[in-house]
């Protein structure tokens, strides 16, 4: 039998490389999408690939150009002739209150958040079909409840919910399409997005008490992937019990 191959969308750095990571460990081949991190994701791909031979490819895409995300998928799925897996981590973050949010916010962020993972799930479906394949999108428990000062962030979570489900039913039974809704993981790598006062907010509102890790979000994510033939079109929140306060 074929090593099952999965593409990783933002993959270079963070929860994406974790990602790619774990399901690496899985016996996977995996595709390390990246946008801007050309020397992460030649490390990650250089670690891998020492670690077994001709198991990662590095990919280069920027995914608010969607001229680009069919040439990404092409390439995806023509390196090692298939496709098993599709997670659509790539993502934009950042507040955009209603008073000055602009349209330029908005195309930045739904453009990759949205926009994004639905050409991209449309250019990689006749390989995954092929393979009887599955998604998993990251999406974020503020899709359910908005996070204050991000509304446009939200809702492009929430979109990105609503296609999860769509794309379970509509892809149903070639293609299994779920979602991994992480809580406080890891703190954005912009030391003024959050303050210490706000951290520890969020973790009293958090039943266990901690942040996640990584593997936490990975370890779902390949659950999904490759441990749940008969989970389709769910939403695993991933908190430590965040989203029963918010």
């Amino acid at each position: 039998m074929s090593t099952p191959v999965a593409l990783v969308t933002g993959a270079a750095q963070r929860l994406g490389a974790r990602i790619a990571r774990q399901l690496h460990q899985r016996g996977w081949r995996v595709i390390v999408h990246y946008r801007s991190r050309t020397q992460l994701a030649t490390d990650l791909v250089a670690e891998l690939n020492a670690g077994r031979a001709d198991s990662a490819l590095a990919l280069h895409a920027d995914l608010a150009d969607a001229t680009q995300i069919q040439p990404l998928a092409d390439a995806a799925c023509a390196h090692w002739r298939r496709l098993d897996g599709l997670i659509n981590n790539a993502s934009v973050f950042h507040p955009t209150p209603v008073a000055s949010a602009s349209l330029n916010d908005w195309d930045a962020i739904m453009h990759t958040n949205v926009r994004a993972p639905l050409l991209l799930t449309q250019a990689c479906l006749p390989a995954l079909k092929r393979h009887r394949g599955a998604i998993v999108n990251l999406i974020d428990i503020y899709a359910e409840r908005p996070l204050p000062e991000h509304p446009i962030y939200s809702a492009s979570k929430a979109a990105l919910a609503s296609l999860t489900r769509s794309w379970a039913q509509d892809l149903a039974p070639e293609v299994r399409a779920n979602g991994v809704s992480p809580g406080a993981i890891l703190w954005p790598d912009d030391a003024t997005a959050t303050t210490p006062d706000y951290q520890q907010a969020i973790l009293a509102k958090t039943p266990l008490g901690r942040t996640g890790v990584p593997d936490d979000i990975a370890g779902a994510v390949a659950f999904l992937l490759c441990d749940a033939p008969f989970i389709t079109g769910q939403i695993l929140a991933v908190d430590g019990g965040r989203s029963l306060y918010i």
